[in-house]
């Protein structure tokens, strides 16, 4: 039988998730998953933690393609912009 680190399963028969690493993403929490870390561990274990927990949905929040601004869009406004400076230097 394997040892139980969850006090809470210490009692029962319940069984311990093996990636029980980060909290679950709640309203409550904001949504950030909250990584548990001991008291000693150092600065490469916790990293080794986070590149653990890390997950393939994680990184599809930082690679999805957001829709912005016309290129034309902001040329136009900046060369609006500069005929108006030029227009206040000549005066």
């Amino acid at each position: 039988m394997s040892k139980r680190t969850n006090p809470v399963a210490q009692g029962s028969k319940m069984k311990v998730k093996k990636n029980s690493r980060t909290g679950r993403p709640s309203a409550r929490n904001g949504g950030i998953r909250i990584l548990r870390v001991k008291k000693g561990d150092s600065v490469r274990t916790i990293y080794a933690k986070l590149r653990k927990a890390f997950t393939a949905a994680d990184l599809q929040k930082y690679t999805e393609i957001e829709d912005g601004i016309p290129l034309d869009k902001i040329i136009a406004e900046i060369d609006l912009a500069q005929r108006e400076w030029e227009k206040k230097k000549k005066k």
